[in-house]
């Protein structure tokens, strides 16, 4: 019970994250400023694989960054699951933008 619900939680996770992301990339991408080569699909079997990998490595960049912000994926039954996410991707966010 308790490895499902870790599955569910980390799902969740991942699907947040991603969703928080695609606008801005699509807006980059439709942007007037946006070359062909930007928008222009992976089209062989490397290319594919190659984007993949690099999206795989993204997220698992983000979730890095959120647990070493304060989120633990793994916890069951956190009665602060939505909160605890929040306050980490804040943390992310102001640890990121206060390097650069």
């Amino acid at each position: 019970m308790n490895e499902t619900i870790r599955t569910i939680l980390v799902a969740a996770a991942v699907v947040i994250m991603s969703a928080s992301t695609v606008p801005q990339v699509y807006a980059q991408e439709t942007g007037a400023n946006a070359t062909s080569a930007t928008q222009a699909a992976p089209v062989t079997k490397a290319e594919k694989k190659a984007a993949r990998k690099e999206a795989r490595a993204k997220k698992n960049a983000e979730l890095k960054k959120l647990e070493d912000a304060g989120y633990n994926p793994a916890k069951a039954n956190d009665p602060n699951y939505p909160q605890d996410l929040q306050n980490a991707q804040k943390k992310a966010r102001v640890g990121a933008s206060a390097s650069q």
